[in-house]
């Protein structure tokens, strides 16, 4: 997901998204949701299921948050 889409979900959740980067954000939206705030951490695996961070994080499309 770019980071414009990004801001734009953070911002419907109410979540201030200008001066946070792209993995802080999505772990805030992570937090919101409900899932443990841990996006771009995995190894591989994941077991969040209801994420719908889940395949950007362990998929193809993963970013590393170090």
């Amino acid at each position: 997901m770019k980071m414009a889409e990004v801001k734009e979900k953070a911002r419907k959740m109410g979540i201030a998204a200008a001066k946070a980067d792209k993995v802080e954000l999505i772990r805030s939206i992570q937090q919101q949701e409900g899932n443990f705030p841990c996006f771009g951490t995995a190894d591989g695996s994941c077991d969040q299921v209801s994420c719908s961070w889940r395949d950007d994080c362990v998929g193809k499309g993963r970013v590393r948050a170090s």
